[in-house]
């Protein structure tokens, strides 16, 4: 049966990024907002409680045996709990990690998976998402096709976090079309490939300190052995599982922080001679928002312990990911709502959550637990 306490390692890795989260993230989350920028302290700091290390095997310069669902998503809720931008930067390296030690060949995990493992942080791009309408990850507009000894990627992508920083983007594409998710594989493409171009910093509504690109692939060509698995490929499903996990870990905690905010400013704010909490409507407001915030833990971390016994887990994941987005768009709005005409003025952190909350119905693959 599912458990439901933490082990004695994922409870000090909880209080460790709480207390990271709380006393330095947060207080920095509005000057990285308005600056566009994650300042190099976080990132340093954020890199040096070894996430990545954590999850990887002593050969590879980590010290552990291998990524745990649960404890990533413990970990994820904690860093969103003190901001998404930050969370986000933080953990992007994530995905290619992952992908990497999960399904790449001996030969590219020696090659690549220790500078993950290194003091410095380790800036590593994923490109999933593309810039169209209706974009349905299990069908990819960007291609992969072999010719000869390499293969021809080309293709658009958006919300490609850290592009130029990174040495390699992880770029997912289509190399079977219409065989569904089976069709799509991971290829690292240098940044530095001929054809490919990474565009202007892209302007969104929300997750204003994380830096993500457009790029694009025109017939851009790498070797076969850029091919994560090489012949043997990847399991894309699960590896897109996992990230809606991470993504939903991520939504909890800012739907956690979003509620606690307007718990305590019901109390605090007094209006006609008594705290607004006192009236039925706000206080219901704030249950539910509670009821929902434990329910989405439920919904990631059932999908999260399938993960880690090797069940099948991929509607569980999609699910949770859903529900996650949904709920946390609805508490963080919510939370604008409790402080009134307080909540929309940018000295106040509910409309921050607001638009960072927006994100979520959009983004596929970019971290992952």
């Amino acid at each position: 049966m599912v458990s439901f306490s933490p082990s004695e390692e994922q409870a000090m890795i909880k209080e460790t990024i709480a207390s990271f989260a709380t006393d330095q993230i947060e207080p920095l989350a509005r000057e990285c907002d308005e600056a566009g920028e994650v300042k190099e302290e976080l990132i340093k700091t954020g890199w040096e409680l070894e996430i990545i290390p954590s999850s990887l095997p002593e050969e590879y310069g980590g010290f552990g045996e291998s990524p745990s669902a649960v404890t990533g998503c413990i970990a994820f809720e904690e860093l969103a709990h003190g901001d998404l931008s930050t969370a986000m930067h933080v953990l992007s390296a994530t995905t290619p990690a992952y992908a990497l030690f999960l399904y790449g060949t001996d030969e590219q995990k020696k090659q690549h998976l220790p500078a993950f493992c290194g003091e410095e942080f380790k800036a590593a791009a994923t490109a999933i998402v593309e810039p169209r309408y209706f974009f349905d990850a299990s069908s990819l507009s960007t291609t992969a096709t072999r010719d000869g000894e390499e293969y021809v990627i080309k293709g658009e992508k958006c919300f490609v976090p850290l592009a130029p920083e990174s040495e390699h983007i992880l770029v997912f594409a289509t190399t079977n079309p219409g065989a569904g998710f089976a069709s799509v594989d991971a290829f690292l493409v240098p940044k530095d490939a001929e054809n490919l171009v990474i565009g202007e910093r892209e302007k969104n509504m929300g997750m204003k300190a994380l830096a993500t690109y457009e790029v694009s692939l025109n017939d851009v060509r790498v070797p076969l052995s850029s091919k994560i698995g090489e012949e043997a490929g990847i399991d894309y499903l699960k590896l897109l599982s996992r990230s809606r996990l991470a993504l939903a870990s991520l939504a909890l905690g800012m739907m956690r922080k979003a509620a606690e905010n307007s718990r305590d400013y019901a109390k605090e704010r007094i209006a006609f001679g008594e705290p607004i909490g006192s009236r039925q409507t706000i206080a219901f407001m704030i249950a539910e928002m509670f009821i929902e915030v434990d329910a989405t833990r439920m919904l990631i971390w059932e999908a999260a312990w399938k993960c880690d016994r090797g069940e099948e887990f991929a509607k569980d994941a999609a699910l949770a990911k859903n529900y996650a987005a949904q709920k946390c768009m609805k508490i963080c709005d919510g939370a604008v709502q409790v402080m009134g005409g307080h909540g929309y003025v940018r000295e106040n952190m509910p409309e921050l959550w607001f638009r960072n909350a927006s994100a979520f119905s959009s983004l596929e693959g970019i971290v992952m637990v």
